[in-house]
């Protein structure tokens, strides 16, 4: 028997559908314009992967910026996985969509805030305003890849966005 419509979940599904759909044209035709992305996760989720020393320099919760430089970015029904680079050191991601807390691009001033789980009882996501545009992190000069020549590599940036919570 059921007890109603469970609206806030199916606004969870809603809300990522449209994060997989924005991934999956992005690994498609890469970043439009300006477009970038602060993607906030729960590195506790048990489906998580990431490389040990990011999981324990940031056991609750970290953010990743995909701008400038990311690599190989495949997105499945679940999550997607993404390359990138830390330190000169690229590491792959596996980020389940459920273990998502914000995805905001601030180009064009758009964000969504998962309050927490399904399972937690939520009632629904949030619409949250973007921050404003960081400026550009200095990077250090890199050689150029063999395979594109021109890309330039910028470190990944974690960063925090609690400023932004209310």
């Amino acid at each position: 028997m059921t007890t109603g419509i469970n609206y806030g979940s199916l606004m969870h599904q809603a809300m990522r559908g449209l994060i997989r759909t924005v991934l999956e044209g992005v690994q498609k035709d890469g970043l439009p314009g300006d477009h970038h992305f602060f993607i906030t996760f729960d590195t506790g989720h048990p489906d998580v992967e990431i490389a040990d020393w990011l999981s324990d320099r940031y056991p609750g919760e970290m953010t990743v910026v995909m701008q400038h430089w990311f690599d190989n970015l495949e997105v499945a029904e679940d999550g997607f996985a993404v390359t990138l680079n830390f330190g000169d050191a690229p590491e792959r991601l596996y980020i389940p969509f459920d273990a998502i807390l914000t995805f905001v691009d601030p180009s064009v001033e758009f964000g969504l805030r998962f309050e927490g789980t399904e399972g937690e009882g939520i009632e629904d996501g949030a619409l949250v305003p973007a921050p404003r545009p960081v400026a550009e992190p200095k990077t250090r000069s890199k050689a150029p890849e063999a395979d594109s020549p021109k890309t330039e590599r910028k470190d990944a940036e974690v960063v925090s966005l609690d400023t932004f919570r209310k």
